[in-house]
């Protein structure tokens, strides 16, 4: 690890009062989480369907069991434990400096380590709804069939994950306070991400401040104008930074 872009990121860091964190799958990987894109990701896995095919809105209406069998065995996961990245941007929050968390992951794991302004742009596995009557369920509850469909207990009918599913549009309101927060922030801290999947990647456009840091293990394609690259694991590089 460059200890001088750790040195220089840290004096970055303490210059700066609103900073926003933009992240995607390489924040929760060091939990154990298994991101879509690497060699050993999702969509380098063989299933009787495509990844990108199970998790799009047709497929989950037409083929539910085979939906949830494939997202108890390979998206949700109740009882992964936040990593010192996660846990660094929880701190920066409290100490005022973070002002919001643009995240790409559906985990929950930047709430469980305490981040409260946590921008989700592709929803939660935290937070269900039955798809008749609106009932709202927690995690929990998801965990019940054990692999089966779950079902609403009032009405009976399917519950659905509040997950962005392929076919399905971003949250307005998610992408209305993620542009704001970008626009008002003076330095982004953009983690964990290639910046590949749009409309989300396209977001950070919207940054006006004066620092762009990216700390991610591979290209991002957004180097040329970042004025600090880290090719560190990112858990490994927050975990250095001092909050002060």
């Amino acid at each position: 690890m460059d200890e001088k872009k750790i040195q220089k990121l840290q004096e970055m860091i303490d210059s700066h009062k609103r900073i926003v964190f933009f992240g995607g799958a390489g924040v929760s990987t060091e939990s154990g989480i298994k991101d879509f894109r690497s060699v050993d990701g999702l969509y380098n896995q063989k299933y009787d369907y495509p990844p990108e095919e199970i998790l799009s809105h047709t497929f989950f209406m037409q083929m539910p069991g085979e939906f949830y069998r494939f997202y108890y065995d390979k998206i949700i996961s109740i009882d992964a434990d936040p990593n010192p990245a996660h846990l660094k941007l929880a701190e920066l929050e409290k100490a005022g400096k973070l002002t919001a968390v643009i995240t790409q992951n559906i985990d929950g794991l930047h709430q469980k380590a305490g981040s409260e302004n946590v921008l989700e742009l592709h929803g939660t596995v935290l937070k269900n709804t039955c798809m008749r009557c609106g009932k709202k369920f927690g995690v929990e509850y998801m965990k019940a069939p054990k692999g089966g469909i779950p079902v609403c207990d009032k009405c009976g009918s399917i519950i659905k994950p509040e997950v962005v599913l392929y076919e399905e549009g971003l949250d307005d309101d998610v992408i209305r306070r993620s542009i704001r927060a970008l626009s008002e922030a003076d330095m982004l801290i953009v983690g964990g991400t290639s910046l590949v999947v749009y409309p989300a990647a396209g977001l950070i456009d919207y940054f006006r401040g004066d620092a762009l840091v990216l700390i991610n293990k591979g290209s991002t394609g957004r180097e040329a104008g970042a004025d600090l690259v880290i090719t560190d694991p990112i858990g490994q590089v927050l975990g250095k930074i001092v909050v002060r």
